[in-house]
């Protein structure tokens, strides 16, 4: 069996990097499995350092598509006519997607035209918001996928409530607990950091454009932050526009160094190590809070609504959407450790992978 793994962007490596592994052995032990790790992007694309790769301990793409452009449009049908060249000149049984980006959602039409079955990783997420470009994605790659891995029952549901055929919907669980529970013996505190270990701390991330935009709403929800810290350290890996933005509104709120460090973007080992011994998370990403909750460690999640639902209701994790009030009572309860009580959503074990490349070689066999 021929599979292709496409990784639409950097943070799709930390998803598929178990599926490499798996089949990688897989084949190991005499099971006729091979694979291509395709990247979207371009070869030298900046975000694609080579620690990523060590940390994920896989190889660099063996192929890239070449694509580098800012309208999704235009990304979209650049990266279904690279895609389609790929799939022409080379034999695929199988085409495994990630997540909701553009050209996951290009190299999903393509996959179908060129009759190839077509898997959709991490299927079923929602934010019920059709306004968002990627809840667009979402439903058109699960609308053609012949099959449907999902992180859990709430998204398994969603799929069947959409019309999905139950034989094409497989609960895998969160793939992302399979790269964390990989990793978790060889985290590191960052060189400049080590000063951290054993004493309480928060991190904060932002990445969403939308909290960016309104910067009198996000000042006042950083105050919110550091005034009910109550004295516990804020520690802020910011890269890009999030950290000119909050850098602006530290300087002007004249939060001190004791108080607030905004901090160099940190790879993947070394932002692991950060949030797996904090105090407590606030964040806009999902995906931190999905770890978080793997850890469990207190998070706050600077958001209305959550694609992994089980995340609030059964793990770590609280939304308090933009509302700076109501973040500034969260994070009170935090580092007050009076935080709710949490488990390990089902299948969140760190096995998702194996049970994927499992489903494959037995589908390969029909």
């Amino acid at each position: 069996m021929n599979v292709c793994i496409v990784a639409g962007a950097r943070p799709n490596f930390v998803k598929v990097a178990p599926i490499v592994r798996a089949i990688e052995n897989a084949q190991k032990h005499g099971r006729d499995i091979s694979f291509a790790l395709v990247y979207a992007g371009r070869e030298d694309d900046a975000t694609l350092e080579d620690s990523l790769f060590e940390d994920l301990q896989i190889a660099r793409p063996g192929v890239f598509l070449g694509v580098d452009c800012e309208n999704l449009n235009e990304l979209t049908g650049q990266v279904m006519s690279a895609f389609e060249h790929y799939l022409q000149a080379n034999k695929t049984d199988v085409v495994i997607v990630v997540d909701d980006l553009a050209s996951t959602m290009a190299a999903a039409i393509v996959t179908k035209k060129q009759g190839v079955t077509l898997a959709h990783l991490v299927a079923g997420t929602r934010s019920f918001d059709i306004s968002m470009p990627k809840e667009i994605n979402r439903l058109v790659i699960d609308g053609l996928s012949d099959l449907l891995f999902t992180a859990g029952m709430g998204a398994s549901s969603i799929a069947t409530r959409e019309g999905a055929e139950l034989s094409k919907i497989y609960t895998v669980g969160n793939i992302l607990m399979d790269t964390l529970r990989f990793n978790l013996g060889r985290l590191k505190a960052p060189s400049d950091l080590e000063s951290l270990k054993g004493k309480s701390y928060l991190v904060f991330t932002l990445n969403r454009k939308a909290l960016m935009a309104d910067v009198e709403n996000l000042e006042r929800m950083v105050k919110a932050i550091v005034d009910n810290a109550n004295g516990t350290l804020v520690v802020a890996p910011l890269r890009g526009r999030s950290a000119e933005v909050v850098g602006e509104i530290v300087k002007r709120l004249g939060i001190p160094s004791s108080s607030f460090i905004l901090h160099a973007p940190l790879g993947y080992l070394e932002f692991g190590w950060l949030t797996a011994h904090a105090l407590g998370i606030i964040t806009d990403s999902g995906n931190v809070a999905e770890e978080a909750t793997f850890n469990g460690v207190p998070c706050i999640t600077l958001n209305s609504y959550t694609e992994h639902i089980e995340t609030v209701k059964v793990g770590t994790n609280v939304l308090v959407g933009e509302d700076a009030e109501l973040l500034g009572e969260m994070v009170g309860k935090m580092v007050r450790g009076e935080w709710k009580s949490s488990s390990l959503p089902d299948r969140w074990d760190g096995r998702s992978a194996e049970r994927i490349v499992q489903i494959l070689m037995e589908l390969g066999k029909l």
